[in-house]
């Protein structure tokens, strides 16, 4: 069988039990819609988290920007992984004990405000819509390159899929489709990348072998002989303004990010939520511990393959011949002597999507069909996990929040229902659109979702728990500050590729680029939201008592509250 028949065949494996799972946990009611009726084991809820959290941007993305970045990718390690950390240790605990369905229900009722609520779920709906792009996005790839279309058709294909697990399931059955897709995940990333090291290095142990063999020597020293910067070399792609900017705004964005956040809502207990947040990190750890080494592998194979070769040559390899097909991967005889020039600047012959990296490293070194069929299922999975969290979430921000809690608080279970599915049909069209016209790599379109969420919830969040005189005033002004703040740099920036202008509006922020802009936004949103509820009335005393209970030690176990009872 081909690889691409080995591949179709996965893919409806895997999609037949994504389906099977999720007509057996279809929904009836927005309890299960939203938070999959607060009943996910903790093991399960901690799957389906790194699950949700590696989206295309981690599994797809991260490789390509580390092996195109070198040095400077790894702010995406540091960054996401930093916060998510932030975000288990500092907020979830405190907003499970609130015991809301959504971020912006918290906001709502914490600033006891139905302006509140709706600012925040705005917020959600932009967050959740740039993060959603890049998911999409990675689907199109795996479709295009698999099916050999166009990666609009793709993108098109994968946006049906994507809605029909969520319009099935909800939250129920996407949590549950989510804990088996992340073992899908992770299987695929780590069995290429076993592989892989061994084939270059002897050590089939990624991370050790990356930093116990010459790897990375023999890497930097083919690309200094090409042209190209030392792979190592730091702040060559990105300024180290930019590097601590963007990292902080990872972190930051990460512990803002709603379809995250709505997980910890998904089981029994603060308990429950903490372990859910340990699980979720060990599970996670498994591939972003990896992803250096396989961006590392990659980069090396892909230059000894085709640099200074001739193109005729190397155009006639079955993968590369493939990839040319989608269009992510294209040759340029500048000189006209039919040597693939492979270097940086105006002279290089080469354009790669990074986004191929991961999918196609597997081809390149020359492994089983059914590690390369692998690979693309993992890929989907990822993609596919995290864009029906999104969807979900989008869609409790308009039905629950907006249409529910602040237009119809008489609306029926029924009603509810179908608003909800009728926004997230129009939030895929509009995904599907800025997937087919990415303003960057999944992984670059996916940061500028963490740095609206830095920008705009992060601090009404942490603010809200540990601040009892936050007032909704300085929330409202907060979020807005932030969040249009953010927007408008980032549209100024990146206007050339979001609204085709002639050049960027604006090159950068004073030498911060869009990725990173949004550690500014949330800076202001901090300053405006503190200066605002210092001169405005202080919250009503009974919310200031809720947020000390928020604070207080859980006791949320059975045989805890009998115990303290008896004392």
């Amino acid at each position: 069988m081909s690889v691409e028949a080995i591949t179709i065949t996965m893919v409806i494996i895997t999609f037949g039990i994504y389906t099977g799972i999720g007509w057996w946990s279809r929904v009836r009611d927005t309890s299960n819609f939203y938070v999959a009726g607060q009943n996910v084991p903790t093991v399960a809820n901690g799957a389906a988290i790194a699950a949700d959290w590696m989206s295309a941007a981690s599994f797809i993305s991260m490789a390509g920007l580390v092996a195109f970045l070198g040095f400077d990718g790894t702010i995406y390690l540091m960054g996401w992984t930093g916060g998510y950390v932030l975000l288990a240790l500092l907020l979830a605990p405190y907003l499970r004990k609130f015991g809301k369905f959504t971020v912006p229900d918290f906001i709502g009722d914490r600033f006891y405000s139905s302006s509140a609520r709706a600012v925040a779920a705005i917020a959600t709906i932009f967050i959740s819509l740039t993060y959603i792009s890049g998911q999409m996005r990675g689907v199109g790839i795996v479709f295009s390159r698999y099916l050999q279309v166009d990666i609009i058709v793709g993108v098109l294909i994968g946006m049906a899929i994507v809605g029909f697990f969520a319009l099935l399931g909800g939250m129920k059955g996407v949590t549950w489709t989510q804990a088996i897709q992340y073992f899908v995940i992770i299987i695929a990333f780590l069995i290429p990348a076993f592989a892989i090291s061994y084939q270059l290095t002897g050590n089939p142990v990624p991370q050790l072998a990356l930093t116990g063999s010459d790897i990375i020597a023999r890497l930097g020293q083919i690309q200094v002989d090409l042209g190209m910067t030392e792979y190592m070399a730091p702040f060559t792609d990105l300024s180290l303004i930019n590097v601590f900017m963007i990292t902080l705004a990872l972190m930051a964005g990460t512990a803002g990010l709603p379809h995250v956040i709505v997980r910890f809502y998904t089981v029994k207990s603060v308990r429950s939520a903490r372990w859910s947040a340990v699980w979720a990190i060990v599970f996670i750890a498994l591939l972003y511990l990896t992803a250096p080494a396989v961006g590392a592998f990659a980069k090396y194979n892909l230059i000894d393959t085709i640099a200074d070769k001739p193109l005729k040559e190397v155009q006639e390899i079955d993968w590369v011949n493939k990839w040319e097909t989608t269009g992510l991967l294209q040759f340029d005889d500048i000189n006209g002597d039919g040597i693939i020039n492979f270097t940086e600047g105006e002279n290089n012959e080469v354009s790669i999507d990074g986004d191929i990296i991961v999918l196609s490293t597997p081809e390149v070194a020359n492994l089983a069909p059914f590690i390369i069929a692998l690979v693309a299922a993992g890929g989907l999975a990822a993609a596919l996990s995290t864009a029906s969290g999104l969807l979900i979430t989008m869609t409790s921000a308009v039905s629950h929040d907006i249409y529910y809690r602040i237009f119809n608080k008489q609306a029926s279970e029924k009603q509810r229902l179908r608003v909800g599915r009728i926004t997230l049909l129009i939030a895929l069209l509009i995904a599907a659109y800025v997937g087919i016209n990415p303003p960057g790599f999944a992984g670059e379109v996916v940061a500028l979702a963490f740095g609206l969420g830095a920008a705009s919830l992060f601090p009404v969040i942490l603010l809200g728990i540990f601040d009892k005189r936050m007032n909704k005033e300085g929330a409202i002004a907060g979020i807005l500050t932030g969040l249009i703040f953010t927007l408008v740099m980032i549209g100024l920036i990146l206007s050339e590729s979001i609204f085709g202008t002639d050049g960027a509006i604006l090159q950068s922020f004073f030498g911060i680029n869009a990725q990173g802009v949004g550690v500014i936004g949330m800076l202001l949103n901090f300053i405006v939201g503190f200066i605002v509820s210092r001169n405005t009335e202080a919250p009503p005393l009974e919310i200031q008592q809720l947020i000390e209970n928020v604070r207080a030690p859980e006791v949320d176990d059975e045989s805890e509250i009998a115990a303290s009872k008896e004392e």
